[in-house]
């Protein structure tokens, strides 16, 4: 790896090792390491770095604005206990100088130092915390999460803690099935991906973790991107296609989301988990095979999937800024 390669370039989830414009399950188990050019990641299922205080306040500052960015149907109270105490657990294994998760009988004690947080509790039991479980543990990990549940032969999102989605809104999908929350993604349908997915999740077993990642590209590094915020986030891209070509690689930014999928013991639900981590063009450049595979990818992109990503106008702003101040292609 080229030593001027800074740490958070290193570290960042790459996603394009082959054709993955193409939509597939794209599936991997979690928890091992995955190598780039540039480094690797993945070897926390719940990651914690250097953004991690500054995305909790962004998050803290959505949610006050927006309390409709946390849902959960009534049914969904032992799935958050659940999720909150596994990703407790996750966290107390990853970071144990930084986060602890002790039980003494009923009484379950956590820490987080980092955020200078002690709390005690008795797990099911709604009045020993501040707020909802999912939301208590949602707001003190950099993921947003989704709570699936499982019944009737399908999947349902029926709990979550969405602030920083990509163009879509929780508010909206909750209590939808998988098949329809997934309805407006082209050709996986037709290709079946979507259903062989569905397949796939509900056949996990407890415990198992598994990840995958998904791409698209945001302007000016905006997390909050949400169908709820659309009208002070999309004029951005078009004053990107209208501004001059050389500010183009600080203000694109390719967005990559690291997605776990975890069968929950108790409640037996599925625990989507999505990071959302994102590289403006100007440091994909320092790793020559990183702008030259992106030069591709959004070259070769189909038309309908541009248009479902919402790159449509500025995916060539992003090629020929690549073209023009990036690397020289084929070389």
């Amino acid at each position: 790896m080229d030593s001027r390669v800074p740490p958070r370039v290193a570290a960042f989830p790459f996603p394009f090792p082959r054709d993955t414009y193409r939509y597939s399950t794209n599936v991997e188990p979690a928890g091992g390491r995955a190598v780039t050019a540039a480094g690797g990641w993945g070897e926390h299922v719940v990651d914690v770095d250097e953004r991690y205080l500054t995305e909790l306040a962004e998050r803290d500052r959505i949610l006050a604005a927006d309390p409709t960015r946390f849902q959960a149907l009534p049914h969904m109270e032992i799935a958050q206990w659940d999720a909150m105490l596994t990703i407790m657990r996750s966290l107390a294994a990853s970071y144990p100088r930084v986060m602890s998760l002790e039980r003494d009988g009923g009484i379950w004690r956590w820490t987080n130092h980092a955020l200078d947080l002690e709390q005690a509790f008795v797990h099911g039991e709604r009045a020993t915390l501040p707020e909802p479980p999912l939301r208590f543990i949602g707001r003190q990990i950099q993921e947003d999460v989704v709570l699936l549940d499982q019944r009737e032969g399908q999947l349902w999102g029926d709990a979550g803690l969405v602030t920083f989605a990509a163009d879509w809104s929780l508010r909206f999908d909750v209590g939808m099935s998988f098949l329809q929350i997934h309805g407006p993604v082209p050709r996986i349908h037709a290709e079946g991906v979507v259903t062989r997915a569905q397949s796939f999740l509900m056949r996990l077993e407890t415990g198992q973790q598994f990840r995958r990642t998904n791409w698209t590209l945001t302007v000016d590094g905006r997390l909050d991107t949400s169908t709820e915020t659309y009208p002070e986030w999309g004029r951005d891209r078009r004053t990107l296609a209208d501004g001059p070509l050389a500010e183009v690689g600080e203000r694109l930014h390719l967005r990559v989301e690291v997605q776990h999928l975890i069968r929950l013991g108790a409640s037996g639900a599925i625990m989507f988990l999505v990071r959302t981590h994102m590289l403006p063009f100007t440091d994909i450049v320092l790793v020559p095979e990183w702008a030259q595979r992106v030069h591709a990818v959004l070259s070769e992109l189909p038309d309908d999937m541009a248009e479902y990503k919402g790159i449509t106008r500025i995916r060539q702003p992003g090629i020929d800024w690549l073209a023009r101040y990036g690397v020289r292609f084929g070389s």
